[in-house]
């Protein structure tokens, strides 16, 4: 297939040709991964945050949320159920906690390493490269760090004053340490058209990404943004779809963020470029609690009854529900890039961007 061009991305992203788009997407996924599904079990061990996200429940200025964190026990423990469930990846996340110190997340890598022949992806934030070095010689195999978007001034705007330009810093660093790495975005946030979320993903693409998580913005009540306007459930499919052909060897989460919006989106996604469904194995008591948007993690399922409900679904639409680790192919294919640095007001560096 020819390069797509940024007119074409606007064409597409504005609904021009869902179907070719969508079938284009679904044999580019074919292509690379055939039918299967990775199942990847995330543990969300703590909802602590010390970032003020416009965009996000867990936001420390937020008092409405009841805070938790697991015990170093409880997180294995929840790692021995993804386990014992078949599931070849444990993803552990949080929000910025820096209530457990860099030893404490060591010793839990190593204790599921040592128990399980498994993946571990960390999603932990902002952490010092320091610590993600030191993790990943605990055994730690991929780590997630997402933009969340691309426009600089919006980045700092939403996440109140943080440096965009420290955020890229960091996700090349990780990817120096040996990680599979990933990023991400939110489709639809407030003051972006169509012509940003294009340069997101050209940023992304250019990011060079093991892992590329796609999912639109739902505004939460107990935030700055609780009356945005809600993110476009076809603008997040087209995006997903998109970014699987402009890196055809990332792995593409179809994201709990599309199930908060319309139930078993998640698995339309499937048929649109994703190749990942990532359940989540927080324990029942706390899960509701990781509120980073209304919606996420509401189901009264036990873990294991919303797992067989997903493999049965995943099945049901023709394709296999995967146990394998699923790490990316594309390593087979590029290098990693060198560092970047933004451009103007966004940060994809084209030169009509700026």
């Amino acid at each position: 297939m020819k390069a797509i061009g940024e007119k074409e991305m606007v064409d597409f992203l504005s609904g021009g040709d869902d179907a070719r788009l969508y079938s284009l997407a679904d044999e580019k996924r074919q292509t690379v991964f055939g039918d299967e599904v990775y199942l990847r079990g995330i543990i969300e061990f703590s909802n602590v945050c010390h970032k003020d996200c416009q965009y996000c429940g867990l936001r420390v200025s937020n008092r409405g949320v009841k805070r938790y964190r697991l015990h170093p026990d409880d997180i294995v423990r929840a790692a021995d159920l993804v386990a014992g469930e078949g599931l070849g990846t444990i993803v552990l996340q949080s929000g910025d906690d820096f209530g457990y110190d860099a030893i404490e997340i060591g010793s839990v890598i190593e204790r599921i390493k040592q128990r399980h022949d498994v993946a571990v992806t960390l999603s932990l934030g902002d952490r010092s490269l320091d610590e993600y070095a030191y993790w990943r010689d605990c055994g730690a195999d991929r780590c997630l760090l997402k933009v969340e978007t691309g426009h600089v001034k919006l980045y700092e705007r939403f996440r109140c004053g943080e440096s965009f330009k420290e955020r890229l810093y960091r996700l090349e660093g990780i990817k120096r340490l040996g990680y599979e790495v990933g990023s991400g975005i939110i489709v639809g946030l407030p003051d972006t058209d169509l012509f940003d979320l294009m340069r997101d993903l050209l940023l992304l693409e250019q990011l060079d990404l093991d892992m590329i998580a796609v999912g639109p913005f739902v505004p939460n009540p107990d935030t700055p943004l609780a009356n945005a306007g809600q993110g476009g459930l076809d603008q997040a499919f087209r995006a997903a779809a998109l970014m699987r052909l402009l890196c055809p060897q990332a792995n593409i989460p179809a994201t709990s963020a599309l199930d908060a919006i319309s139930p078993g989106a998640r698995m339309t996604g499937l048929k649109k470029g994703c190749n990942v469904i990532m359940p989540s194995f927080t324990p029942d008591q706390f899960k509701t609690d990781y509120a980073i948007y209304p919606g996420k993690n509401t189901s009264e399922m036990t873990v294991q009854a919303k797992l067989r409900h997903v493999r049965t679904s995943i099945s049901d639409m023709g394709f296999v529900p995967s146990s394998a680790k699923g790490f990316s192919p594309r390593r087979e294919y590029v290098e990693q890039g060198s560092a970047r640095c933004p451009a103007g007001d966004h940060a994809c560096g084209k030169a009509q961007c700026r």
